[in-house]
């Protein structure tokens, strides 16, 4: 059983994994600027996402009464808008609307800021949250602050691994990395959220 500092880390490699705008953008920082260019723009990010994911706890916490009468429903429906999630990836292609950037700063606070204030312009990303913890059933009324606290680090921590992982990787096989290959990326991460809708379906009709 995960607890919650697992199922945090779970959730941030998995908002912060499909290559959206900011992942190409942090890419297309690795490639030209350089590999700690690219990372100190996803940390950018991740503290964006920490913050929507705060606010959606926020959210979720003044519902407290709703979540304990329909939390099998919340399950059911936080499955559901994974399931979407994971076809959308599978059938987008990021790159088909890629425009060269043309940014002459070269500076990792100018790459921080940028890559947060492009995080942040994506509010959509709370209804992915609200999935992902009903989904993972990741903070519960009974939690306390301490426990949202780890869990939020949690999330930091996954988002963190993933853009130290990428960046890392997109460095080494530079010479060869085609950046069409997100779009094979997005369709392995599409694939994978995918599969825990149906091990998630599977427990409930068997288990539950």
């Amino acid at each position: 059983m995960l607890g919650l500092l697992g199922k945090g880390i779970i959730i941030g490699l998995l908002v912060s994994a499909p290559m959206g705008p900011v992942g190409i953008l942090c890419i297309q920082r690795t490639l030209r600027k350089g590999r700690w260019h690219g990372f100190v723009s996803g940390l950018g990010a991740v503290l964006s996402d920490v913050i929507y994911a705060a606010v959606t706890l926020l959210f979720m916490g003044l519902v407290v009464n709703f979540v304990e009468t329909h939390i099998r429903l919340l399950e059911l429906s936080g499955t559901a808008v994974l399931g979407i999630f994971g076809i959308y990836l599978l059938r987008s292609n990021p790159v088909r609307n890629l425009r060269k950037n043309s940014e002459t700063k070269n500076t990792y606070l100018h790459d921080f800021i940028t890559a947060f204030l492009f995080t942040l312009s994506n509010a959509l990303i709370v209804l992915l949250y609200i999935g992902m913890f009903a989904h993972f059933s990741f903070i519960l009324p009974a939690h306390s602050w301490w426990d949202v606290t780890k869990g939020l680090s949690g999330i930091a921590l996954g988002a963190i691994i993933w853009w130290f992982f990428i960046t890392y990787l997109i460095s080494k096989l530079q010479r060869w990395f085609n950046i069409r290959g997100i779009h094979l990326l997005n369709r392995i991460v599409g694939t994978i959220i995918l599969l825990l809708v149906i091990v998630q379906i599977g427990y409930s009709c068997f288990f539950q």
